[in-house]
C-alpha cells in the first residue's frame, strides 16, 4: 500500500510503525475471509482491509477523527484472526493500537461512552476494586429491567457468586516438589484474581509439581492490556512498567527462568512489552521481560506431564484468540489435554470469536452477544463434557451462555495429574 507521511510525522515512532505495517498490506482481502465482525455485518468498513483504509487517511492527515473512523475501529474485537490469515504479514495489532491511542487524544466522546471507559479503566485493572464493583452489580441485578443496555449488559456480567481471595494471590514464594527445574515468576493478574481464583491456585500446584519454584513477585499486578486497547497508553505503561520492575527485581536477584502467564490476553501484551517501550528507558529491561513471558502451555509442553488419572470426559476446547492468533499458540493446549488422557474436540469455527475481547462485551454488547451465541451454539454442538479455555474473560463469556461447565485449561491439567477436581465440575461429571 501507497503512504504519504510526512518526514515530520515518520519522525514520530507511532507514525514510523504505523507506516511500516501500512506498506506491508497489499489489498488482497484475504482478511475479510476471518473477521468477525465483518461475516456478522457484511460491511467492508467493519473488516480488516476496511479499518486499514479508515485509519491511514485518519493519521496520514492527522485529521480529528471523525464518528464513522471511531465506530468501525471501536467495532474492531482485536481478536488478530487477520493477523493468522494475512499472506502479507501485515502487523495489523500495531496499527489499530496506535489508532486508539490517537481516537483517545484526539475525538471527544459523548459523555457517557466518556464515562463508561473511564470507569472500567479505573476498576477493572485492579482486583480490589472490581471485586467491590461486583459485589454492587449483585445488589443491583434486580434493578437491570430499568437500565440503559450498556449499563444492563455491565451489571448481568457480574457472577452470582464471587469466591474469596486467594492467599495464594499474595507476594510469597512456593518451593518446588522435589528436585528443582526452574525458578519462574507467575503472574497472577487483575480481574482474574476476583472472579476465579481456581486458576491461579491450579497453576502453582501444576507448576511446583513438575519441578518448579513458583515466585509471586511484590508489586506485579495487571498487565496494562485492558487499558492499552483503549487507547489509555499513559496508564496502561504505568502498569506495565511496574511489572517489568517487579520482575526484573526476581530476574536480577535469584533469577528466573520464565514468567508463566495463564491469562492469554494478558500474554499476548506482555509479549508485546518490548515493542510497546522501544523508546522508553525501560527498553532493555521491557525486552527481556517480553522474551521470559510463556504461556503455561508453552512451559508445560518443555516439563512434561506426568499424569495421574484415566479420564472418558469428552473436551472441547476453546481456542482464545489472543492465544491462537496472538501468540500464534494453536497446538499446545490440546497435545496437552491428550496426554492428559482426555478426548479433545474443536468447533468448526475454532478461529472466530467469542466476542469476549477484553472489555468489548461491555462496549459492544451487541455484536458481542451474537458471536457469543455463534460459539455457543458450535461448542454445544459437539456434546462435550467439558469445554475448556486459556483465558477468564472467554470462560466469563462463554460460560453465561451454557450450562455445560466451562474451566481453565490448567484447573484440567491440575487434576490429571494429582490435583483436586475443579470445583466447577463438581456436581455436573461424575468421577471415573
Amino acid at each position: 500500500m501507497q503512504t504519504n507521511f510526512t518526514d515530520q510525522q515518520l519522525e514520530i515512532p507511532n507514525f514510523k510503525r504505523s507506516n511500516e505495517v501500512l506498506r506491508s498490506c497489499v489489498h488482497c482481502g484475504f482478511c475479510t475471509a476471518t473477521c468477525p465482525t465483518y461475516q456478522l455485518l457484511n460491511d467492508e468498513l467493519d473488516s480488516p482491509r476496511g479499518r486499514i483504509y479508515l485509519i491511514k487517511d485518519m493519521l496520514e492527515n492527522e485529521r480529528v477523527p471523525d464518528e464513522k473512523t471511531v465506530k468501525h475501529v471501536d467495532r474492531c474485537l482485536s481478536c488478530l484472526a487477520c493477523m493468522s490469515t494475512c499472506p502479507s504479514g501485515v502487523h495489523y495489532m500495531h496499527l489499530v493500537d496506535h489508532a486508539r491511542e490517537y481516537i483517545e487524544e484526539n475525538y471527544k466522546r459523548p459523555i457517557f461512552d466518556r464515562a463508561m471507559r473511564a470507569v472500567l479503566a479505573q476498576i477493572l485493572p485492579y482486583d480490589k476494586r472490581f471485586r467491590f464493583a461486583m459485589r454492587g452489580a449483585q445488589l443491583a441485578r434486580p434493578l437491570t429491567p430499568f437500565m440503559p443496555a450498556k449499563i444492563r449488559n455491565m451489571v448481568e456480567f457480574a457472577p452470582k457468586h464471587l469466591p474469596v481471595p486467594s492467599l495464594n494471590d499474595k507476594p510469597q514464594t512456593f518451593p518446588a516438589e522435589g528436585k528443582r527445574i526452574k525458578r519462574v515468576a507467575l503472574m497472577t493478574g487483575c480481574a482474574q484474581k476476583a472472579l476465579d481464583t481456581d486458576i491461579n491456585d491450579a497453576t502453582i500446584r501444576l507448576l511446583t509439581r513438575h519441578g518448579c519454584e513458583v515466585v509471586v513477585a511484590q508489586g506485579a499486578g495487571c498487565c496494562g492490556a485492558l487499558t492499552h486497547h483503549m487507547g489509555k497508553t499513559k496508564q496502561s505503561h504505568a502498569t506495565a512498567a511496574k511489572n517489568i520492575a517487579a520482575w526484573m527485581k526476581e530476574y536480577d536477584g535469584d533469577g528466573l527462568d520464565v514468567i508463566v502467564i495463564n491469562t492469554s490476553g494478558c500474554g499476548t501484551t506482555v509479549k508485546d512489552y518490548g515493542h510497546m517501550f522501544r523508546n522508553d528507558a525501560l527498553a532493555e529491561n521491557a525486552a527481556t521481560v517480553a522474551g521470559l513471558a510463556k504461556d503455561i502451555s508453552e512451559v508445560m509442553i518443555d516439563l512434561g506431564i506426568t499424569k495421574t488419572r484415566d479420564f472418558e470426559y469428552k473436551v472441547a476446547y476453546h481456542a482464545a484468540c489472543s492465544l491462537q492468533h496472538g501468540q500464534q499458540i494453536k497446538t499446545h493446549p490440546k497435545t496437552l489435554l491428550k496426554q492428559a488422557g482426555f478426548t479433545v474436540l474443536e468447533p468448526k469455527d475454532s478461529h472466530l470469536c467469542c466476542g469476549s475481547a477484553g472489555t468489548y462485551n461491555l462496549m459492544q454488547p451487541e455484536i458481542s452477544g451474537q458471536l457469543k451465541v455463534r460459539k455457543v451454539d458450535t461448542l454445544e454442538a459437539l456434546q462435550p463434557d467439558i469445554i475448556s479455555a486459556g483465558n477468564i474473560g472467554c470462560m466469563m463469556q462463554i460460560g453465561s451462555g451454557t450450562q455445560v461447565p466451562i474451566v481453565h485449561t490448567v484447573e484440567l491439567l491440575d487434576w490429571a495429574t494429582g490435583g483436586p477436581k475443579p470445583s466447577k465440575l463438581e456436581g455436573k461429571v461424575h468421577d471415573t
